[in-house]
């Protein structure tokens, strides 16, 4: 209204002149032309490629990408994702605000958010095998670390006590954990209490007795099986009846095996498991981010403990669990994330992918043989799954020094504690 005039047939100000009306029109005519201009000079900024808007960051993505493309990339939790997830990834729905669950959103404008992560709920269930009727899903997790303290959150009181593979022994610090002076490394061992569990010294391999006499001394009220350095089968069935025995939820962090139990190419943690989480960004294929999987409906179980505050006949999980995600602990969810996921257990359900992770294990497998040719250390003698952890120590090596000499050499690994060595200093292996 300023720029264009006043409005509406009102009379003439008394302290108008005849001079001022005089120059009415140029002064329009200017304000128009100005207000083109910075028009014009936002459909610019809007419409920019990326080499011409920021030469500086565009210049640093294409030496990443130049280095994915031209080494070697062994590292266990990284994947190339396709192009599909990519577009996916850089769309406009980074544009729009969700805060909520579909169909009780705090914004107005989500119906086709609310059917894209609907479709990704769907899919998320098709890609595991899953009923819908007793499987709930949330697809919002920024990260699995933030899946699992979601769950801690959600089903927890703080204070109350978990149970997971200490990190030194292939187990993730989101599972709880202090370092040998005590330190709290994690959200989930500065609000929880934890006790760890670890793999035999002489084999490598998960003592289950041990793990079973720790829990029933320690009695956790959930206990986490999954890791992301142990390449070996997880004994679920072990781990149900020992949460059974000490009272508590089972819970599966699946972040490093989750494409290995789509596609039936190991046990899977969803027929003894009360709680699943995995990463979505590892040998899935997909954009970086977590996800949750919770039993609802009837509990037919018989556990030694009860953990429902209402009817033990049936899973509370599912409200507890999408509360902790949004409203307490995360914001709006990342769309462009939900609809690349959705992409991506869509492929996930193909024989292609079957195909793709049966060599995938091969491949682990073909390493690990030939390592062992060369008279190298494995953790635990070989492997099971996508990765092989290698003990160094034996060469009097350091996981930090053959960490940067493959990086001189362009090919990517990581530095891993093996099981005895000070991991928290100098780790004595590596993870391919």
């Amino acid at each position: 209204r300023g720029l264009y005039g006043g409005g509406g047939g009102g009379e003439t100000s008394s302290c108008s002149s005849s001079s001022a009306a005089a120059l009415r029109p140029a002064k329009r005519q200017a304000s128009g032309a100005d207000l083109e201009a910075r028009r014009g000079a936002v459909r610019a900024w809007g419409n920019q490629p990326l080499a011409e808007a920021d030469p500086d960051v565009h210049a640093l993505m294409e030496r990443e990408r130049e280095r994915q493309v031209r080494g070697i990339e062994l590292i266990a939790s990284e994947n190339f994702v396709c192009r599909a997830v990519l577009d996916a990834l850089g769309s406009h729905l980074t544009n729009k605000y969700s805060e909520g669950h579909p169909g009780a959103r705090y914004y107005g404008g989500n119906q086709h958010i609310d059917a894209i992560e609907r479709l990704c709920h769907e899919r998320a269930c098709t890609a595991f095998g899953l009923d819908p009727a007793c499987w709930g899903v949330n697809v919002q997790p920024y990260s699995c670390t933030s899946a699992n303290l979601a769950v801690y959150t959600g089903l927890l009181l703080p204070n109350d006590r978990i149970m997971g593979l200490e990190p030194p022994s292939g187990g993730h610090v989101s599972h709880g954990y202090y370092t040998p002076s005590g330190k709290k490394v994690s959200g989930a061992s500065i609000f929880f209490e934890s006790l760890s569990y670890k793999v035999n010294p002489q084999t490598g391999y998960i003592d289950y007795d041990k793990l079973e006499d720790r829990a029933m001394d320690f009695h956790p009220k959930i206990l986490i099986c999954g890791g992301s350095s142990y390449p070996r089968e997880w004994d679920f069935a072990r781990m149900r009846l020992i949460a059974d025995k000490c009272g508590a939820v089972l819970m599966c962090d699946m972040a490093h095996i989750s494409g290995l139990v789509a596609a039936k190419e190991c046990r899977s943690p969803f027929d003894y498991c009360d709680v699943v989480t995995s990463t979505t960004h590892k040998n899935l294929r997909g954009p970086r981010g977590g996800i949750i999987f919770f039993r609802k409906g009837k509990n037919m179980r018989k556990r030694g403990g009860s953990f429902s505050q209402g009817d033990e006949n049936d899973y509370d999980f599912e409200d507890k669990i999408n509360f902790a995600v949004f409203p307490s602990l995360q914001g709006g969810p990342h769309n462009n994330h939900i609809a690349a996921l959705a992409i991506t257990l869509k492929q996930v359900a193909t024989p292609e992918y079957k195909a793709y992770i049966q060599q995938v294990k091969k491949n682990a497998q073909a390493l690990a043989s030939a390592l062992l040719r060369r008279k190298c250390r494995l953790v635990t003698g070989g492997t099971d799954n996508h990765l092989v952890l290698w003990d160094l120590r034996t060469f009097g090596l350091t996981g930090k020094n053959f960490e940067k000499v493959c990086e001189l050499c362009h090919i990517s690994i990581n530095k891993t504690p093996i099981y005895g060595d000070n991991g928290s200093i100098s780790p004595g292996g590596v993870r391919i």
